[in-house]
């Protein structure tokens, strides 16, 4: 029997907390992500459990996870595959890379060559990948949890704006507050909590939710409004690269998703309000004279907030 959608949700954002601790606005941002079908970026120091969070959600559906470490001499085969040649039917088979998965934790993503960053376009894009003429289709349920550091440049290849544009949201997790330090080095004093972190939600149920959040209910008003906030960055001063309609269409998805984390059936203004800075910011390049100003995209987004007329 597959539960309702809110009490999934529900259910999964616990399982995770229970590991994740102190990071709940981070795990709502996260589902919210995974339940519209979007994909993640996270930029932030080492340590602060990006890889545990990937871990957690995998475990706590069930699901198959695989980690990429991101170096500079890692190929585009070493996460598509490759075909090699058999002796005995003298033919070539394809042999799945670890793209082939249904969470992937593309672990510093910005150490790797463009042209191995480039060979997530087309899965994270189309839910496919094509390799010497074929085209395989990747698992239904296909999540990319990408990661960065934020303060390391030395041997790294930035994202270009393409690629950014492909993930749904992008967020930090940022260090805890002092009491849920305490608790997580009282949980981990023996072993570490993720050890006993056991299925609590099945991937069809996951399936189900992703169809229930393209039903939640968008007024055309706030239709309009999403518009509205995304189409403001492209008249911002000191924005270099605004928003494109994708941004639009993944701010909508995201609002459909915290509504239904809430258990409600249509969205309100708060929905696209809490997540907007996540999904556009990363999208958008502030020219150098602004920043050197000090005008970041994150707070050309919140000062377009506070401008744009919110639909009554």
């Amino acid at each position: 029997m597959i539960r309702q959608p809110r009490e999934v949700c529900r259910q999964l954002a616990a399982s995770i907390e229970t590991v994740m601790r102190g990071q709940s606005a981070a795990v709502r941002k996260l589902l919210a992500a995974f339940a519209s079908g979007g994909h993640v970026l996270l930029e932030d120091y080492p340590g602060t459990g990006k890889t545990t969070l990937a871990k957690a959600l995998a475990r706590s559906i069930g699901a198959r996870f695989t980690r990429v470490q991101f170096t500079p001499d890692l190929l585009p085969s070493d996460i598509l595959g490759v075909s090699v040649y058999d002796q005995r039917d003298h033919a070539f088979h394809f042999h799945q890379g670890p793209i082939f998965t249904n969470i992937l934790l593309a672990d510093e993503i910005n150490r790797a060559s463009p042209r191995t960053q480039s060979a997530l376009l087309e899965a994270m894009a189309e839910g496919q990948v094509s390799i010497e003429g074929e085209s395989y289709r990747l698992e239904q349920l296909f999540f990319v949890i990408a990661t960065q550091n934020p303060v390391e440049f030395r041997g790294t290849y930035p994202l270009p704006e393409a690629q950014m544009d492909r993930f749904a949201l992008q967020f930090s997790l940022g260090y805890v507050v002092p009491e849920d330090e305490v608790a997580i080095l009282s949980a981990q004093a023996r072993r570490h909590p993720i050890d006993d972190l056991t299925a609590c939600v099945s991937l069809e149920e996951m399936l189900a939710v992703r169809e229930s959040v393209a039903a939640v209910r968008v007024s055309d008003e706030l239709k309009r409004y999403v518009v509205d906030i995304v189409g403001a960055t492209r008249v911002a001063e000191g924005v270099q690269l605004a928003a494109s309609p994708r941004a639009s269409l993944a701010l909508m998805k995201a609002a459909q998703a915290l509504a239904l984390l809430e258990g409600r059936e249509f969205v309100i203004p708060e929905d696209v309000q809490e997540i907007a800075v996540s999904v556009i910011a990363h999208r958008m390049v502030v020219d150098p004279q602004a920043r050197f100003s000090g005008v970041t995209a994150t707070s050309v987004v919140e000062e377009i907030l506070k401008r744009v007329p919110v639909p009554v």
